[in-house]
């Protein structure tokens, strides 16, 4: 017996792919079986095969490992689950063991049911078993390395085998993974699983407790008050955000409150004694004007904010006057948080990519009612956001 490193040219699957031709059987033992690893040794399927799978409820990692990744990237698993779910169905011959499989075992025939390879040891049927990927440096894998060893390997998987009575259940249940993992998938399904897996396990990063700082004073403010709940669990995921990311986009839809969310994210950083600048359409410049103005119809009169607002196009302007603000004396540098409304149709004519300035590289809060078309302003602050 000779061991067998498992990378580099001497990997399992180079030991076994000389004998995958038509005619031939490929024994397999293994506790999981990787559609990866399927495609690595599917160049003729018209090889028969033997396989000895765990218990029905143990889990085969069809999808394989984290070092799939790649592999799984390619968008092929249905197309792969189809054709492993076919040569099984078609060519194979399983069994279930009585119990969990400690080792794995792949034992090559020829047309007269002659062993020619053998390979025993800690390795499954997965792409790190077959070498193709990084694997275990300390898996003890062992090769044969004369007729006899493989003829005494060969006698070993028959043992296994013939102890195990014929079982037609446990092919169909194996091909009925294959084929659910074949099956079509709607759309809105597979974007309510994308949403899950990436919030699933957020709670801890929600804590309002730990994100907003009560020192700040902000839960006494008015506008914190208006808030519903969730505008609330917005306003700490943004704020979240900025701390971690330096940036969020807010794309609720049209009447659910985006500007009062804003607004309360002002109101927090100014409690921090943060400089803050808002950029508006010129269209929806008293919007924003109102809420800062000694006005009766100010519903947030008593939290004082404070806060500059500019037309957007102001950004590439270096003189005039907007509103009471006089362009030319700006400080453009000393605001700390830039809130951008309707930011899907936002355009930075000095861009970092020209060589100029980029006058809102700071903090950003973007408020939009598109959330697809919010990508633009990924590329227009010059990937800041």
């Amino acid at each position: 017996m000779k061991f067998v490193s498992n990378a580099g040219q001497e990997r399992v699957i180079d030991l076994l792919r000389p004998g995958l031709m038509p005619g031939h059987r490929l024994d397999i033992v293994s506790p999981v079986y990787s559609l990866f690893a399927y495609a690595e040794i599917q160049s003729d399927t018209s090889h028969l095969a033997h396989t000895l799978t765990p218990p029905e409820a143990a889990d085969l990692a069809l999808l394989g490992s984290p070092a799939d990744r790649a592999a799984r990237n390619r968008l092929q698993v249905p197309w792969l689950a189809r054709q492993f779910a076919h040569w099984i169905d078609t060519k194979a011959e399983v069994r279930r063991a009585k119990g969990a499989i400690p080792q794995g075992a792949m034992v090559m025939r020829d047309s007269l049911n002659q062993p020619l390879q053998a390979v025993l040891g800690s390795f499954g049927c997965s792409t790190d078993g077959l070498g193709i990927t990084p694997g275990n440096p300390l898996s003890l894998i062992q090769a044969a390395e004369n007729p006899a060893e493989t003829q005494m390997l060969s006698q070993w998987f028959d043992q296994q085998w013939s102890n195990l009575q014929a079982q037609p259940d446990a092919k169909a249940v194996l091909v009925a993974q294959l084929n659910e993992l074949a099956a079509h998938r709607d759309p809105t399904g597979i974007y309510a699983l994308i949403l899950y897996s990436l919030f699933a396990n957020s709670g801890d990063g929600m804590d309002e407790d730990r994100i907003v700082k009560s020192a700040t004073g902000i839960r006494n403010t008015v506008v914190w008050k208006k808030l519903y709940r969730f505008q609330r669990d917005g306003v700490v995921g943004a704020l979240d955000k900025l701390d971690r990311f330096g940036g969020c986009i807010i794309a609720d839809s049209v009447g659910l409150g985006k500007t009062f969310e804003a607004l309360a994210i002002i109101k927090y950083h100014e409690l921090r004694n943060d400089r803050v600048l808002v950029l508006a359409p010129k269209r929806l410049r008293d919007n924003w004007t109102i809420y800062k103005s000694n006005d009766k119809r100010n519903v947030l009169a008593a939290d004082r904010l404070n806060y500059d607002v500019l037309n957007r196009t102001d950004l590439s302007r270096d003189d005039g006057a907007s509103g009471d603000i006089d362009l030319a004396h700006v400080n453009w540098g000393n605001y700390d948080l830039v809130v951008i409304d309707e930011s899907h149709n936002f355009r930075n004519k000095k861009s970092p990519r020209q060589g100029n300035e980029t006058r809102y590289d700071r903090r950003h809060v973007s408020l939009s009612q598109i959330p697809l078309d919010c990508c633009r302003l990924h590329r227009h602050c010059g990937g800041q956001v």
